[in-house]
């Protein structure tokens, strides 16, 4: 990935006095002139490298740059292994082990106690619980597509269990809220769209490149949607389910009614996922008010009854 082989090569640099581009190149497994592109980017970003061709040239940090070459604090350091430890876990990419194993081999022995111990405070786990890694696969498979340019194909399931086959350029892998999303631009309905990957199936990469188009940064905050179409119902529920409850909705919304019943105003929207989501309580959730969704929930609680009768 180009940004932990950017932050990699500053680091070298920052840790010798000069470096080959050949040398560069063999060692991320790049050509000469994905090089030469990256260090380009590092001069954009503020930080002077100076090219000297020849037998005895190289590349290198200015030594006439002001800020200390010790760039990295601890910290720094810490936040940049724990990220790339949490991506290779889920990814299990050789890339991105190797960068983290090469991050890893410029630590200075007097600082790496510290960061050990830093990382060690936080662990971020991205894979599930059922240890399912068919989202894993997929997510290497459209990382590769998206650096090789490629157009992806695949059977999507979409709300309403509606069945549909996708062509598309695939741009970022995204996650947010529990769940790995691919953004791309889908060639079957001409515009950008957001798939949730646990949805994708027959994954395919085809031969057929892409020239990357300038895309509008996708919309992952719903916030407007919620103001306009999100109400506050009140819940009555028993006490034993009150960890499943605030998977949804915060604690400071729960009321002690007695010794074994909280109240809660839940946060709520009218549609199949929400009254699911209520569902899923069982007998041991009730909902009070407002009447309208009370009579909802009788509503498919009476039709789900009819299945089993």
């Amino acid at each position: 990935m180009k940004v932990e082989r950017l932050v990699s090569i500053i680091m070298i640099l920052l840790n010798k006095k000069k470096v080959n581009a050949k040398e560069l190149a063999e060692m991320f497994e790049v050509s000469l002139r994905t090089i030469y592109r990256d260090i380009e980017a590092i001069n954009a970003a503020g930080i002077p490298i100076h090219t000297t061709p020849g037998v005895n040239g190289g590349i290198e940090i200015l030594d006439t740059y002001k800020v200390d070459k010790n760039v990295f604090s601890n910290s720094d350091l810490a936040s940049m292994v724990l990220g790339l430890s949490s991506l290779s876990n889920m990814t299990k990419d050789d890339s991105l082990s190797a960068t983290l194993a090469k991050i890893k081999s410029f630590i200075p022995p007097n600082q790496i106690n510290e960061i050990e111990q830093i990382t060690s405070q936080i662990l971020i786990d991205f894979s599930s619980w059922e240890g399912n890694s068919s989202d894993s696969v997929k997510i290497n498979s459209i990382k590769d597509a998206i650096t090789n340019h490629r157009v992806l194909s695949f059977n999507y399931i979409g709300n309403g269990g509606k069945h549909s086959s996708r062509n598309v350029e695939p741009y970022k892998l995204i996650y947010k809220g529990r769940h790995w999303y691919l953004y791309s631009y889908c060639l079957t309905k001409n515009e950008s769209r957001l798939f949730r990957i646990s949805r994708i199936n027959n994954l395919q990469s085809s031969n057929v490149s892409f020239t990357p188009r300038e895309m509008p940064l996708p919309q992952m905050e719903y916030r407007e949607i919620l103001n306009q179409y999100q109400i506050s119902i009140s819940l009555r529920i028993e006490k034993s389910i009150t960890d499943m409850v605030m998977d949804y909705c915060d604690f400071e919304y729960f009321h002690p009614e007695d010794d074994n019943h909280y109240l809660v105003d839940f946060p709520f929207i009218d549609n199949d996922y929400h009254y699911n989501i209520l569902m899923g309580f069982g007998s041991k959730c009730e909902v009070l008010a407002p009447d309208n969704i009370r009579q909802k929930m009788i509503g498919k609680i009476t039709e789900l009854t009819s299945v089993y009768n």
